[in-house]
């Protein structure tokens, strides 16, 4: 499994509330129900079906995304592979693991679900995932992965949702899923630069905060679906990731956090504060406004500018930690000389004739004593 930190964050279950659709909705719905019949074997051209899924309402429902999520992500539904049983999986290294973690992702399943077919899905969660890192063991298990993969089991079904993460875990996730989370936790980084050209009051309070970027963690790993609260939002959010470049999600963290702008700058500017504020996602979040604001930020700011700016930012970075250890050397060295010279100050003064007279008379009486009382033990036969 990757050397990731678990995921502890208490969420509530998420809502499944069904809103009524809106009249945006249902023109978005039409159109799409008529490409689909217009097209043979409902295959909407890929430039057509991205642009669908990155507009307002994305695909709109799960009735539409059973059938445009596999197309978005490559997959040939009419050409999957043989679901194994549980059992064939248990033997894999990561089993316990995997089985630990749909255990807790309860809160991600529909309320109301009949007892039986909640196991079922459970059963099939742990045999998808298992399947795909039996497939591909360069590939390492995190923490997380489960909330993806429930998301595309829930509105796929489980053959389809298998290819579609065997797809996206070779791809998107492939970064997610090495040995460590080192080049995740770099990727990560490239929010800053982002932050740092649209807001610097921004991102520099956000440096002084030293929040680092373990809150946008959980968000990247998972395509946000760990921490936001309505499933409506997740499936929108995996619309429009499903129709971007792998590295989108860094683009809607950037733009939560400048819509979050004022906000955050009120907040004390310590670690513990921001993280905290942070970590939580508000359930108000405007998310279409946020995805517009994303693709404009992907298109203004190549990835090689980015990267550039993130090792000009890490370099900075050890330069400053070289020069505190620096300066806490120094500071080590300067209390300790300055110890050494009042002990020997404070001596030398004490050290006056008067003091070393009577430390010299001391002595003479204590060694007269101590001769006396010894030939006493002596004459008394005390050895």
């Amino acid at each position: 499994m990757s050397n990731v930190d678990e995921i502890k964050i208490d969420l509530p279950p998420l809502s499944f509330e069904k809103c009524p659709e809106t009249d945006g909705e249902r023109t978005k719905r039409l159109t799409i129900e008529k490409l689909l019949a217009d097209n043979p074997d409902s295959c909407i051209p890929l430039k057509v079906l991205q642009e669908l899924a990155l507009s307002n309402f994305g695909l709109v429902n799960d009735d539409l995304r059973r059938v445009l999520w596999p197309q978005l992500a490559g997959v040939d539904v009419a050409n999957l592979d043989r679901v194994p049983t549980l059992d064939e999986l248990q033997s894999h290294p990561e089993y316990h693991q995997v089985v630990l973690d749909v255990n807790r992702s309860l809160k991600r399943f529909p309320p109301g679900i009949p007892y039986e077919q909640r196991i079922a899905l459970q059963d099939q969660l742990t045999v998808l995932i298992l399947r795909v890192i039996k497939k591909y063991p360069n590939l390492s298990y995190y923490q997380g992965y489960h909330d993806v993969a429930v998301t595309f089991l829930l509105v796929a079904g489980e053959e389809v949702a298998f290819a579609i993460m065997e797809q996206l875990s070779t791809t998107h996730f492939s970064e997610c899923m090495q040995e460590t989370m080192e080049a995740t936790q770099r990727r990560l980084m490239f929010i800053w630069p982002i932050v740092l050209f649209e807001q610097p009051e921004l991102f520099h309070f956000l440096q002084r905060s030293t929040v680092g970027t373990l809150f946008a963690l959980p968000w990247y790993l998972t395509w946000f679906g760990h921490s936001l609260n309505s499933y409506k939002a997740v499936v929108r959010l995996y619309d429009y990731f499903l129709a971007s470049p792998m590295y989108t999600p860094i683009f809607v963290t950037a733009a939560i956090l400048l819509h979050r702008a004022n906000v955050i700058l009120q907040e004390d500017c310590d670690m513990a504060s921001v993280h905290c504020l942070l970590s939580k996602l508000p359930d108000d979040l405007p998310f279409e406004d946020l995805l517009v604001i994303s693709s404009k930020l992907y298109d203004k700011y190549s990835l090689t500018v980015i990267e550039k700016k993130v090792e000009e930012l890490i370099q900075n970075e050890k330069e400053q930690r070289k020069l505190e250890e620096e300066r806490r050397i120094n500071y080590r060295r300067s209390v300790s000389s300055k110890s050494n010279y009042n002990i020997s100050k404070w001596f030398l003064s004490v050290l006056t004739p008067k003091s070393v007279m009577m430390t010299t008379a001391v002595s003479i009486v204590v060694g007269i004593c101590a001769y006396y009382y010894k030939n006493q033990y002596l004459a008394a036969g005390i050895s």
